[in-house]
């Protein structure tokens, strides 16, 4: 049961934690379209870069953003714009993000926040910046729990605070959305009984028949999470078609209200992904495949109907085009976007050249991990002989460079880092099929973990 549970988890939450032998495969650095460190570096190439790199002031928030004017640019044609993490535990990954987040919320007219977290937690989180209701450290305490945990750190925390204290006086205030489907609180199941109740009466009774089982779930995310992947999988596998015949119900329904059938939809696409045998390797990455599209298909939604312009943030394995480990992740979060809405996707993705990040290990706990210096034959240590420690580079611009064409064309070693230990830290990528604008640093730091209340003095 222990490695149902195991499994469960990192198909419904941890981004890019293949299994370990699929991935030493996916990332071999034998694989037939690596480049190979005995090319060495080519100047021609480092000098065709430098004349599209972009320095970055700080990568901390605060201060003149005018170093990111020629970002935001880049980002006008957009509806969405995936910001990219290669690890998912670096403090400077996220006080990046936090810039350029500032930038393109004051600047370039976007209004949502979409993240890599489940559903209801975004809406706990947004009615936090919308309106200060809860506490944020509880808030962030009680939903990134088990493989969300890495998020509650003091980075997002002052992302976060930050974009309430932008709302206070905002004509449009920023909101939060969650894309992932892997939980869903107690409260999601009330706001859509208490709508029913109000406008469709007639069906709160079957509702409420149909959600029995996931509402018996217990509470907090960590033990909810760890019952329902011990279920079997036949009582996995009726909780799913209860969840899908609830979202019928209020499909079919005289009166619908589109929030209140995102919300039903949520839970049924959760329960659907939990239906799955997840000692068969065809359905896990069946279920690693409709997880990517699912969150994509949540964003072109939150755009659509809300009419928001979105920053999304997730690891770099899912904002791409490529994928990084195509035999456990067949497509990409980035890929569907493109399909979904064509040029109005960009794609942002991070690479580091050495550095620490935190991850979860076998056991469960956070632990603080590094990667040495990239490389050689590595994209990063082509990025890393630019003259500017830290820069971003719009790769549309510097293709232009036929040496860069043909560089940023050919697949080679790149950090992409899982959010669990021990997996391999490398794979093959080839940045110019994979991104759009890459965001380089030299080197990061392991994110900070929002501290634990102090005990209670008796």
């Amino acid at each position: 049961m222990t490695l149902r549970r195991a499994a469960a988890l990192t198909v419904a939450l941890a981004a890019l934690l293949a299994p370990a032998t699929a991935t030493a495969a996916a990332v071999s650095p034998a694989a037939p379209a690596a480049a190979t460190a005995a090319q060495g570096l080519d100047r021609g190439v480092v000098a065709g870069l430098e004349r599209s790199a972009h320095p970055l002031r700080s990568t901390a928030p605060g201060g003149s953003d005018a170093d990111l004017a020629a970002f935001g640019a880049a980002m006008r044609g957009a509806r969405i714009v995936g910001l990219g993490e290669a690890s998912h535990g670096s403090k400077e990954i996220f006080t990046v993000k936090d810039r350029l987040l500032r930038r393109l919320v004051t600047h370039e007219g976007f209004s949502a926040f979409a993240m890599e977290i489940s559903w209801s937690a975004g809406v706990r989180l947004d009615a936090y910046v919308r309106t200060g209701e809860g506490d944020l450290r509880q808030i962030m305490r009680e939903e990134f729990e088990d493989g969300y945990g890495l998020l509650n750190t003091e980075e997002l925390r002052q992302l976060f605070a930050g974009v309430r204290e932008h709302n206070r006086t905002a004509a449009r205030p920023v909101r939060i959305v969650g894309l992932d489907f892997s939980d869903a609180d107690p409260e999601q199941y009330g706001r859509i009984l208490a709508w029913a109740g109000k406008h469709t009466p007639a069906l709160v009774p079957e509702l409420e028949r149909r959600y029995a089982a996931l509402r018996a779930l217990p509470g907090g995310v960590g033990a909810r999470l760890a019952a329902y992947g011990a279920l079997p999988l036949a009582e996995r596998t009726a909780m799913a078609g209860d969840a899908r015949a609830a979202y019928r119900l209020l499909e079919k329904a005289a009166e619908r209200d589109p929030w209140v059938l995102q919300e039903a939809r949520v839970l049924a696409q959760m329960a659907e992904s939990f239906a799955v045998d997840f000692d068969d390797p065809a359905q896990v990455t069946a279920a690693n495949r409709q997880r990517d599209r699912i969150m994509a298909e949540t964003a072109v939604w939150w755009q659509r109907t809300m009419g928001d312009r979105l920053v999304l943030s997730a690891h770099d394995g899912h904002v791409s085009y490529d994928s990084a480990f195509p035999a456990v992740y067949p497509v990409t979060m980035g890929a569907d976007l493109r399909e979904l809405i064509g040029s109005g996707y960009l794609a942002v993705g991070t690479t580091v050249y050495s550095g620490d990040y935190r991850a979860r290990t076998a056991s469960g706990e956070a632990g603080t991990f590094s990667v040495p210096p990239a490389a050689p034959g590595s994209n990063e240590e082509t990025l890393d002989a630019v003259r500017h420690r830290d820069f971003f580079l719009d790769l549309r611009a510097a293709r232009r460079d036929p040496a860069v064409a043909a560089w940023l064309g050919a697949a080679r070693p790149t950090y992409v880092i899982p959010g669990r230990q021990p997996y391999a830290t490398v794979s093959s990528l080839a940045l110019g099929s994979a991104y759009d604008i890459v965001v380089h640093l030299h080197r990061v730091h392991a994110s900070v973990p929002v501290p634990l209340p102090a005990p209670r003095q008796r």
